[in-house]
């Protein structure tokens, strides 16, 4: 499934989590629908099967690893998606939005 702790902490989720992590800020600054993370955070995932095989022999055609990674990497986009779409509504619409969270807005 995965090839060690140290590996998958490394490569997915700190390089193919700041992948997921810049990838959530950009469809978020730019408007795009959430459901657009989902499709980039399965080739992120895809790309960190195949790094984890060129680089620590890890298996390179396993469907569990591939979802497994790509779902942390869905989870992390998502949540960085939510989080700099508020900020901005906030920021953007001061009158209309107050921040009550890291995730969540008020109407005012």
């Amino acid at each position: 499934m995965i090839t060690s702790v140290p590996v998958f902490i490394g490569l997915t989720i700190v390089l193919f989590g700041g992948c997921a992590f810049m990838t959530g800020q950009a469809l978020a600054a730019t408007w795009r629908p959430l459901w657009q993370v989902i499709p980039y955070a399965l080739l992120l995932g895809a790309a960190d099967r195949f790094l984890g095989f060129a680089l620590f022999g890890g298996p390179l055609l396993s469907p569990a690893g591939w979802l497994l990674d790509s779902a942390v990497l869905i989870a992390i986009g998502m949540l960085t998606y939510r989080r700099t779409q508020v900020r901005r509504m906030a920021d953007q619409y001061p009158w209309l939005y107050v921040r009550t969270g890291p995730f969540t807005l008020r109407k005012l």
